[in-house]
């Protein structure tokens, strides 16, 4: 082992685009300090991470025995805007009738422009995303390409579109065929032509505006992928000490081990390298 060592509570890694290859930082917390640790530079070497056993809620930080919805208290999880049920399902966003959880909330998350997207993570799949969150938002999926649909004024219209495309494409990544990299390349901009012949009618009646950007291609920092995924879970497996194979979405790649990390979030680790 190295020279790095580290203790702290999982939150999400944050991403970053350079040059096509997403690259990743391993993002601690404690009481009062927060860490960053660059983990491209982590690949191919043994890395050493023990879960403590404690768990913290990531809204309070205070001491919990459950994570709910990825680092919640169950009382947080039904009461904090950000874990209500319109966030997986955002065409049910019931903010105008002035039932959201946190209006305040909703307003700085939902009321602001969203993209409608086209990705291909498992294969093509349509989704949506607020304007501050491209490209980081198809890093966390795995994406290997990405492309603009439209531009809408706020959440629930761009759920309402959503709902509407995946009446006929899919919605969802199998995170086992992103993990393989078992893809297969999509020209996304014949694909998005496509979209726009079928679904003009939908987006004229949201007054969604056409965006034209290029696709964007997203490499990973791994060696070797997965033949057979094999997940790890921090209750049950409490101890990784393992040779870091590769990074991707928001898993780590042991050989064949995977681990998603913001699965954990609000989970106490050790972290050596």
């Amino acid at each position: 082992m190295g020279s790095i060592s580290l203790r702290g509570r999982i939150r999400k890694m944050p991403t970053e685009l350079k040059k096509g290859m997403a690259h990743y930082k391993l993002r601690l917390k404690d009481e009062n300090n927060e860490y960053l640790q660059d983990m491209n530079d982590l690949i191919g070497k043994e890395i050493h991470i023990k879960f403590t056993g404690n768990i913290f809620d990531i809204h309070d930080e205070k001491p919990i025995k459950k994570s709910y919805g990825q680092g919640y208290s169950y009382q947080n999880f039904i009461k904090l805007a950000e874990c209500d049920s319109c966030i997986l399902s955002p065409e049910k966003c019931h903010y105008a009738q002035g039932t959201c959880r946190d209006p305040k909330w909703g307003e700085e998350n939902c009321m602001i422009d969203h993209y409608v997207y086209l990705s291909n993570s498992s294969g093509l799949k349509i989704g949506i995303t607020r304007h501050t969150q491209v490209p980081m938002r198809w890093i966390d999926q795995g994406a290997i390409s990405a492309i603009p649909l439209v531009i809408v004024k706020d959440r629930m219209t761009s759920g309402l579109i959503e709902a509407e495309i995946k009446k006929e494409l899919n919605d969802r990544t199998n995170w086992r065929k992103m993990l393989t990299n078992d893809v297969e390349n999509i020209d996304l901009e014949e694909k998005r032509e496509e979209v726009f012949n079928s679904f003009a009618d939908v987006f004229d009646d949201f007054n969604a505006e056409e965006v034209e950007d290029e696709a964007t291609s997203i490499d990973y920092p791994v060696e070797t992928y997965p033949e057979k995924v094999k997940s790890l879970n921090f209750d049950k497996d409490p101890e990784i000490k393992k040779t870091l194979t590769g990074i991707k979405g928001q898993y780590l790649i042991f050989g064949n081990d995977v681990i998603n990390l913001r699965k954990f979030s609000g989970y106490e680790i050790e972290f050596n390298a």
